[in-house]
């Protein structure tokens, strides 16, 4: 499970991080919710631990603008303001969860884990974006009422940018979800290229746009 941590204070940064790496979560940092805002665009994440008091952007202001990106990755809050109106303006923003500083470490992973609990539950089998539709289950993809032909790879790399819709997702991300291990950059380099254009070509240019810095973006 990977994690993304934001909070303005390198200490307890650090000392969070290391519990969780301790628990085998992949935990990624950033101290202000303008970086944080870059993490959360470039990368998928399980959980978000946020912080309300951040420099350049505050928690409330990465939630609500992580939330207007149709962004659903679960979020817990993490703040020293304790008082019940933080609270209900967190919640009402799109927080899953709120803890209150100071806290247990013994806290804070009983909520990261009944959180990670709640997320992972059965969601629908069905994966849509315009006109397309996608059957986890049946692994089936239509364009309308058209079947379209896609191989195993295509499938899987088309099914994981539509769970990160909304995102830009690397080129390294795609590989590791779909090759995992056996994936060599120095051997496969161009296995990601030749499978996107071939994808392109069968479910339409207009749902994928390249940008620079080696990013893919799904549009939905």
């Amino acid at each position: 499970m990977r994690i993304l941590l934001v909070d303005d204070e390198p200490e307890l940064l650090e000392q969070i991080r290391q519990v969780l790496v301790q628990q085998n979560y992949t935990v990624d940092t950033a101290l202000d919710g303008s970086e944080a805002l870059d993490t959360i665009y470039t990368e998928p994440y399980d959980l978000i631990l946020l912080d309300v008091m951040l420099p350049k952007k505050d928690g409330f202001t990465v939630l609500r603008e992580i939330r207007l990106e149709k962004i659903r990755t679960p979020v817990l809050m993490l703040t020293a303001r304790g008082n019940i109106e933080d609270k209900i303006q967190g919640l009402d923003l799109g927080a899953d969860d709120y803890l209150a500083k100071p806290f247990s470490m013994a806290e804070l992973l009983a909520r990261i884990r009944a959180l990670l609990r709640r997320s992972s539950e059965p969601a629908s089998p069905i994966l849509e974006t315009a006109d397309i539709r996608l059957d986890t289950v049946s692994r089936e993809v239509k364009r309308g009422r058209q079947l379209l032909e896609l191989t195993p790879k295509e499938f899987s790399i088309f099914e994981f940018l539509l769970y990160n819709k909304n995102r830009a997702v690397s080129r390294f991300t795609i590989s590791e979800h779909v090759w995992g291990d056996e994936f060599d950059p120095y051997i496969m380099s161009n296995s990601i290229d030749v499978h996107i254009k071939n994808l392109r070509k069968k479910i339409g240019d207009s749902y994928y746009q390249y940008r620079p810095r080696d990013r893919l973006y799904g549009q939905g």
